[in-house]
């Protein structure tokens, strides 16, 4: 089913909607219009489109382009914030009361006014929902109980929010970038409530924003239409439309692009990146993105629990290979939790393929014949081939590798319901600071299946009391250096002791027409930004 807004929003013209059927065809190729972007991407991990609940890398790119905070990531210089709809803040003596002060006369892209009452009623929302992100405000000690009295507007123009904790008012800051705290049209919003949902089961495909762009179609696994929001309250988007083709292909992706039936190719793989760097009418951008790939040993399963064979596994990657070949100019290997460029980072990589060493390992473990093991493997590249290397180098020592493929969705629900062994993925820094990453590489409050937090170490059943305090310290250091230190040995503990074998920090490259102009990517998945792209 194709899903649409209601009537408040403009359709889109016939030949738009021309445009779409045939974007969405898989062999069916139209050049693109002027006034229009298209993106060809991997979006099967999108499972809601709903900033209360959307956690998924190609979900926050979208909620990036759509919805407004009150403060976004300064890109320009990622140790600040700039203003959203917020013109201004204050942060009281105790660092406990933050004081916004909303923009007069804005609009969502409904018409209905942006007071201080949506923002209140957004961060309401999110903690009532308790979705996968719900983390990031309730850590402030928001609760269902609190929430209306900690997030409140005392007037129009005046949003208060007190935290629990004098924290690094930075660090609070930068949570409030994520998408989760992204503000709602609440008039809008309560017109599809049902059963007391705050309109989730509505906003999963539709929406209700104030971005420089609407979202207006979605369809799971095909295409995902966006139309610039003419009610925006800063610079217009210079494109009419953007759309986003699902395409997982690399060779798919590069013959459209060369066809010019797409803008932008999202996916290519090294082959493909050098064969179009020879094509003068095709340019790329790349940025380090605070994004890692690695795979995680599910505890719960009582081999991968022992700590020889979490070690061993960390000798069975051939990082050298992988880095010559399959992220070859998308990516570095990178095998500890903070991506570089972040406070705290630590450039350490001591793990090489050696097998002898594993096997020296297992056997202390008494597997010296090897063991049994699935893993969960999203059917796209580049982890698609590095789950393939790796099934080759466990086999070196007995480990015996079954990989069970899906798509971004599929792998995805099972992983966070902790049924896998072993899960292959990315990580996306929700927010600019360290205690993003920590958070959920090297703290889990609780262990229980039914716990409200429910990090990657929870998806991991990594029960680890000591490094969870360890972690909530670091989050109250207000010096930098301290806590910067403090991190980098977190992210020492974390790669020796850790059910995590991270492979690599992305280095995202984007393959862009000639007569595109102004795209460039961000440094976070939710920064990477249309409203400043237009054609010749």
């Amino acid at each position: 089913m194709l899903h649409t807004f209601t009537g408040r929003f403009r359709l889109l013209t016939t030949a738009a909607a021309l445009s779409i059927m045939v974007a969405a065809a898989p062999q069916a190729y139209a050049a693109t219009p002027k006034d229009t972007v298209v993106l060809a991407w991997a979006i099967d991990d999108i499972i809601s489109l709903d900033p209360g609940e959307a956690f998924e890398i190609s979900a926050g790119e979208i909620t990036g382009n759509t919805y407004d905070n009150l403060v976004n990531l300064d890109i320009s210089d990622t140790s600040k914030v700039s203003p959203g709809i917020a013109e201004s803040w204050t942060v009281s003596d105790d660092a406990l009361t933050y004081t916004f002060k909303i923009k007069p006369d804005l609009k969502f892209a409904s018409g209905n006014p942006i007071t201080a009452d949506d923002v209140a009623y957004s961060f309401e929302r999110a903690v009532k929902l308790d979705k996968s992100p719900a983390f990031i405000l309730t850590q402030f000690g928001l609760t269902a109980e609190n929430v209306t009295e900690k997030a409140k507007a005392t007037d129009p123009s005046t949003f208060v929010f007190t935290v629990d904790k004098p924290y690094a008012p930075s660090f609070v800051l930068n949570c409030l970038t994520a998408n989760v705290a992204s503000v709602v049209d609440k008039v809008l919003v309560e017109q599809h409530v049902t059963d007391g949902d705050f309109g989730n089961g509505w906003l999963k495909t539709n929406y209700a924003g104030s971005g420089p762009f609407k979202m207006m179609q979605w369809r799971a696994n095909e295409i995902l239409v966006l139309e610039r929001n003419d009610n925006y309250y800063g610079e217009k988007a210079k494109v009419k439309r953007a759309i986003y083709r699902h395409m997982k292909e690399s060779s798919g992706q590069r013959l459209a692009l060369e066809n010019g039936d797409i803008d932008i190719a999202r996916n290519l793989e090294p082959g493909d990146l050098d064969a179009i760097s020879k094509n003068k009418d095709i340019t790329t951008d790349s940025a380090p993105k605070g994004t890692v790939y690695y795979f995680s040993l599910n505890q719960k399963n009582e081999t991968l629990a022992k700590p020889e064979v979490r070690e061993a596994l960390k000798y069975l990657v051939d990082y050298d290979a992988i880095g010559a070949t399959l992220i070859k100019g998308i990516g570095e290997i990178h095998q500890t939790f903070l991506p570089k460029g972040m406070l705290g980072s630590l450039d350490s990589n001591p793990y090489k393929l050696d097998v002898a060493k594993a096997k020296e390992l297992l056997e202390k473990a008494g597997l010296k014949d090897g063991f049994e093991v699935t893993m969960d493997v999203r059917n796209t590249q580049p982890v698609t081939g590095i789950a393939e290397s790796v099934q080759q180098t466990f086999a070196q020592a007995g480990v015996k590798l079954s990989i069970i493929p899906g798509d971004g969705k599929q792998t995805l629900t099972k992983y966070r319901a902790r049924n896998h062994d072993i899960y292959i993925g990315q990580w996306g820094t929700d927010y600019w600071d360290p205690h993003s990453n920590a958070d959920t590489f090297a703290a889990n409050p609780n262990n229980a299946d039914d716990a409200a937090a429910k990090p990657l170490t929870w998806r991991n059943a990594w029960d680890i009391p000591e490094l969870t305090k360890q972690t909530a310290a670091a989050l109250l250091e207000r010096d930098a250096d301290k806590r910067g230190a403090m991190y980098q040995d977190l992210q020492k503990q974390v790669l020796e002791t850790g059910p995590f074998v991270i492979v690599f920090q992305q280095t995202e490259v984007a393959a862009v027409r000639a007569d595109v102009k102004g795209y460039k990517l961000g440094p976070s998945f939710d920064t990477n930004l249309l409203s400043t792209v237009s054609k010749e």
